[in-house]
């Protein structure tokens, strides 16, 4: 009698997930579609019709689905997120953008059954903060309360200040005057996270079915002092310290600037920074606990780091 053999089945390969991304043509928005590409999975960016940006032939060229939608259109951004497994916003802007248009790309998610969503949070832990202390980071609260309300899943990825601008428009380390400026306590922990660290962490959630309400990240936590140490490791010379006052000083800058330009469409105009490093060198939105852990393979870059590639 011949005994039949067990037929060897071969089990086939999961189909890559398919991640919708709104903001894919901005810095951190084009860095997440970079990372969930390495990651294995189908990216379709939701651009505006017309855009001529360079990162969308970048990314078509990467291997990005790039899907031309009317971001005031529900019905068209529905259709663009049918079939994803989750849609994460990168998207920047003020209330039309934070609230509205993110409100829209919410309603559609939810009417194409997507069920993750990823706000454009990315920030300190603006649940923390008290209303009209920060103008961008309220827009971000308003648009929690609605995101509350929807019947999907969300993660929001704060990351604290994100560390690529201690060599750009944040006035912290001074490399001319080689002074680290602060107001208020040099010992005060603070959260730094590069951007590129940002997208690769938010590429892993939105491939991970199991992520709370929020994650928390720093690539590194460091007060002044030892921002201090970090900027003279990296240029090689020492740097003092350059306490302007008390955080009250800071708050009267922000006042007598703010009245200066008080209806500017700016998304980032000098008094938004000012209130961002009040609400820092206060201490409330302080991150914790941190999440680093979730994602082992990501290598966290240090702010001395960042600080040396300074020119």
């Amino acid at each position: 009698m011949v005994v039949p053999q067990p037929v060897n089945q071969l089990s086939a390969a999961p189909e890559p997930t398919t991640i919708g991304l709104a903001g894919a043509t901005g810095d951190l928005g084009f860095r997440i579609a970079q990372a969930l590409l390495k990651r294995g999975a189908v990216v379709r960016a939701l651009v505006r019709p017309g855009s001529t940006k360079p990162e969308i032939a970048a990314l078509r060229e990467q291997g990005a689905t790039i899907v031309e939608v009317d971001f005031n259109s529900v019905a068209q951004l529905t259709a663009a997120c049918a079939g994803t497994a989750c849609v994460v916003s990168a998207l920047s802007g003020l209330r039309d953008v934070i609230v509205e248009a993110q409100t829209r790309l919410l309603q559609a998610a939810v009417a194409a059954g997507v069920p993750r969503f990823i706000p454009s949070d990315y920030s300190i832990d603006f649940t923390k903060l008290p209303d009209g202390t920060n103008r961008n980071l309220d827009l971000r609260r308003e648009f929690g309360q609605r995101l509350a309300q929807a019947p999907i899943m969300a993660t929001s990825v704060l990351n604290g200040m994100f560390t690529d601008l201690l060599i750009g428009p944040a006035p912290v380390v001074l490399f001319g005057l080689s002074r680290v400026m602060y107001y208020g306590s040099a010992d005060q922990p603070l959260d730094f996270t590069t951007t590129a660290n940002t997208a690769e962490f938010t590429a892993a959630a939105a491939l991970d079915p199991t992520t709370p309400r929020y994650l928390r990240i720093a690539g590194e936590v460091l007060t002044i002092r030892g921002l201090q140490r970090a900027a003279g490791e990296a240029a090689g010379r020492r740097f003092k310290l350059l306490r302007v006052g008390g955080l009250w000083v800071l708050g009267a800058m922000i006042k007598v600037t703010r009245a200066l330009m008080p209806n500017s469409d700016n998304v980032f105009p000098p008094w938004q920074g000012m209130q961002y490093l009040h609400n820092m060198f206060g201490g409330l939105p302080k991150l914790a606990p941190l999440d680093n852990t979730r994602y082992p393979e990501i290598r966290w870059t240090s702010v001395r780091e960042v600080l040396a590639t300074r020119k």
